[in-house]
């Protein structure tokens, strides 16, 4: 399935500013989204989006408000909701204004370090995770040389901190979800959760990036259960458009909480049955509930089912995931294809893996070009080319039915690798 500019834009934030409850909330896109609320003393802000927004984000502020921000919330410390803040700062040093006070978990500090100290691994992961909306071409998208850091910070895992500005009062809690950072905002007066990243509209719960450190699914069921104690009428998503209505409201936090609850209890299931990662996936594959995998709050957008079963299970599990020996200290790949083709001719696998891809086995078929691709030093160069160009041809039709964002630039990363090859061999 493809997916439009305007899913994009509508997931990834690029849409005009909203106002909504009694017309002081608003919700401004910008990649990431920033929440904001205008009281009679000023403005607070949830999340500041990324750096290469901070224009933007000020130049919406200012359209409905000249009231000097106040405070600024880090619902988590991704590098897409907590960097935008230039020009908010500039603003206020020009103007003589007290800087914000920053609100956030004690544990952001811990992220932005582990940001400067592997700032080189975190460009590149993120290019290839956001290569198809542009990001590969920007420069250090996610560098933490220059934090706006907390004045206040909340600590351990009960955190909680309340406070009143202009009459209108903030509750934030602490609770895991995508991260161990992770804040979300209630504001009594307005009817409204500030949610970052731990709801994304429409999208499934992120909580099995094949990229990023562990999730939490979990404690993220748990935070969402703590929603719906608030009764909210809106819900500002990390990601997506605002979510308006006590029963979308209701539906939203429920559901959510309804799957990661199943994820996290199937997989422990299996655990304590003495299973293996390969049989609890598959297993669950085939069990996935029909009210999951068609519901409107749970689409495959960002974050996904097959993600959600590896987060579960790396909670409780280390790397050894097979349970064969023989996985226990593997040779390197290159050299287990290269034993395969001493055994049957590069023929057979190129054969074997061309009548797979015309039975639509697109994933075996996969596998056994792979033999021929990593054992390239046995294989001839005109069936090592074919192997190329019809591997490119399956990543192409399973990016082309993949919803989610994350995979699907998985496949297109794997095609423009493919690409290269071939050009390298035909010239």
């Amino acid at each position: 399935m493809d997916i439009t500019t305007k899913d994009m834009n509508d997931f990834f934030g690029l849409f005009p500013p909203k106002s909504f409850a009694d017309g002081k909330c608003y919700i401004i896109g910008a990649f990431g989204n920033v929440g904001a609320v205008e009281t009679n003393d000023g403005l607070v802000l949830v999340d500041v989006a990324p750096r290469q927004y901070h224009k933007r984000i000020f130049t919406a502020l200012r359209k409905f408000s000249t009231k000097p921000v106040k405070y600024i919330i880090y619902s988590h410390g991704h590098f897409d909701h907590c960097f935008g803040y230039v020009s908010i700062i500039k603003e206020a040093e020009e103007k003589g204004w007290d800087r914000p006070d920053v609100i956030a978990h004690e544990n952001i500090l811990r992220r932005f370090e582990k940001y400067r100290r592997l700032e080189k691994y975190h460009v590149w992961l993120n290019s290839q995770q956001f290569s198809s909306i542009g990001l590969k071409t920007q420069k250090n998208p996610v560098s933490a040389r220059e934090t706006l850091n907390p004045t206040i910070v909340l600590k351990g895992n009960d955190a909680h901190h309340e406070f009143t500005l202009g009459n209108t009062t903030f509750e934030v809690f602490h609770d895991k979800g995508e991260t161990d950072d992770s804040l979300w905002v209630w504001v009594p007066d307005k009817k409204t959760i500030f949610a970052g990243d731990l709801v994304m509209n429409p999208s499934f719960p992120n909580i099995g990036n094949p990229n990023k450190v562990q999730r939490y699914p979990y404690d993220w069921a748990i935070a969402m259960e703590k929603m719906l104690e608030k009764d909210a009428e809106f819900i500002v998503p990390g990601h997506g458009k605002l979510i308006e209505g006590k029963k979308n409201v209701k539906e939203a936090l429920s559901i959510r909480a309804e799957a990661m609850h199943f994820i996290h209890d199937e997989v422990v299931k299996r655990l304590n049955e003495g299973k293996w990662f390969e049989q609890i996936y598959h297993e669950m594959m085939d069990i996935y509930p029909a009210k999951f995998k068609n519901h409107e709050f749970l689409r495959d957008t960002y974050g996904c089912y097959r993600f959600g079963i590896h987060a579960a299970y790396r909670l409780y599990h280390g790397w050894y995931n097979t349970g064969n020996p023989t996985d226990l200290f593997p040779a390197r790949s290159e050299e287990i294809a290269k034993e395969y083709l001493h055994v049957s001719l590069p023929e057979k696998f190129l054969e074997h893996g061309k009548e797979l891809y015309k039975r639509g086995k697109l994933q075996l078929a996969l596998h056994m070009l792979d033999v021929l691709i990593k054992g390239k030093e046995l294989v001839q160069k005109n069936l090592l080319l074919e192997a190329y160009e019809i591997k490119a041809k399956i990543l192409k039709e399973k990016a082309r039915e993949e919803i989610s964002f994350i995979a699907r630039n998985s496949y297109y990363n794997g095609i423009e690798e493919l690409k290269m090859k071939i050009e390298e061999l035909k010239s």
